[in-house]
């Protein structure tokens, strides 16, 4: 069995914050949307508990980015553009067939790369795209009486909710596909164990060697 240490605790403790953070967004925002029904929060709860939540997420975005810079961990979110294609076909390959065929895993986690290239895209893309709209279009929200009356001959206040919701259900649909990856490892925990740890072992890697 081989060992990597990929996830080093501030990266860790990031993470299952930033969690956390997700969990309290999706459920209050999903009380507001749906306002009124008996198994989500009631507005005047969930209204204060997301715009203060949402606060945090954009102090943990921040961390984030420079927890990055600082420590040279955005190396995993730097693309390898040689040899990409390849690379894209065959992971997508693995996940689309061969991982229901039990056949080998064609990346292994190591301290260079920790992201195959599908997971690299999907964190470059909730990272650096989708998180930064939520914040922009959350902040608008709450600075709505500075807002003009239209956008692009809309009424403001309808453009912004459109891209807030669309992006919040992406990043739904983000955590439920992140949940299942997370049972794709060597064993249904490995990666699991990894994230709390910060040592990934991979058992297929020194079988195949």
């Amino acid at each position: 069995m081989s060992a990597s240490y990929l996830y080093p605790r501030w990266v860790r403790i990031w993470h299952w914050l930033n969690a956390l953070l997700f969990a309290i967004l999706i459920v209050s925002g999903g009380s507001l949307h749906f306002t009124g029904h008996p198994w989500l929060l009631d507005f005047a709860t969930a209204r204060p508990l997301h715009n203060i939540t949402g606060l945090l997420l954009i102090i943990s975005w921040v961390a984030f980015i420079i927890g990055n810079v600082m420590t040279n961990n955005d190396r995993h979110y730097r693309v390898q553009w040689r040899g990409f294609l390849g690379r894209l076909f065959t992971q997508g390959r693995y996940y689309a067939v061969g991982i229901f065929r039990n056949e080998p895993h064609p990346f292994h986690p190591s301290e260079a790369m920790k992201f195959n290239t599908l997971q690299q895209l999907s964190y470059l893309g909730v990272m650096y795209v989708l998180v930064p709209l939520l914040v922009i279009s959350g902040a608008a929200f709450l600075l709505a009486v500075y807002l003009p009356d239209t956008i692009f001959g809309l009424g403001s206040i309808w453009v912004v909710a459109m891209l807030h919701l669309t992006v919040a259900y992406s990043l739904v649909l983000f955590v439920l596909v992140h949940l299942y990856i997370i049972t794709t490892g060597d064993t249904v925990t490995t990666n699991l164990r990894a994230m709390l740890t910060g040592w990934h072992r991979d058992d297929q890697q020194e079988t195949t060697k």
